[in-house]
């Protein structure tokens, strides 16, 4: 049976603790310290030699900077463990998904609907919007919506998707030509490289 793990201690000198500081009922998200089971692990870290070690060795390594030992690639041979602060490690992969999160938002793709007989000011008025888009680095879904009987100006539709796509030149690149989707024409627009306002 396992010696109880002593709140932010070790269970027996020695003997690196199972990460519990404030997670009691929950499992870690990885594997670390005790719960990790390879013979032999491929060290990584700041202030260490990188290389591989038995398990027991690493978890010395640990021990002696004060941290946790963290299995971070469980697939590879020998398994990668990272020396680190469990609570730094897990605040940093938490960070780095919510700048993912938000690189992805970014790259909104919003709408500019259109009708088949959008006059001159209505055009420029979604035009000014869809460069705005652009500019703020999302891409723009331009569609011209038929109504009833006036799929037959569809003509017309792609005229229009094509005049806002020659507009906007400067800055976007046309991903999709202007296509019929039943009632709707589409057309897709997405930022030329780095924009700068």
């Amino acid at each position: 049976m396992a010696a109880p793990v002593t709140p932010g201690g070790g269970s027996q000198p020695g003997q690196r603790p199972m990460y519990n500081r404030g997670r009691r009922s929950l499992e870690p998200e990885h594997k670390i310290n005790n719960r990790i089971q390879a013979s032999q692990v491929r060290l990584v870290g700041e202030n260490i030699t990188v290389g591989v070690y038995s398990l027991a060795e690493a978890l010395k390594i640990a021990d002696a900077q004060e941290l946790d030992l963290v299995e971070i690639s469980p697939n590879a041979d020998p398994p990668v463990c990272r020396v680190v602060d469990y609570k730094k490690f897990l605040y940093e992969q938490k960070k780095k998904k919510k700048e993912q999160k938000a690189n992805q938002a970014k790259q909104d793709v919003k709408e500019i609907r259109f009708g088949p007989n959008t006059d001159e000011h209505d055009f420029e008025f979604k035009l000014k919007h869809a460069e705005n888009f652009i500019q703020d680095g999302h891409k723009v879904r331009a569609y011209v919506f038929f109504k009833g009987r006036a799929i037959v100006y569809k003509e017309r539709g792609e005229v229009l998707l094509l005049q806002l796509a020659q507009k906007l030149q400067e800055i976007a690149k046309v991903e999709q030509l202007p296509r019929l989707e039943g009632k709707k024409m589409f057309l897709m627009l997405s930022p030329k490289g780095k924009i700068t306002k």
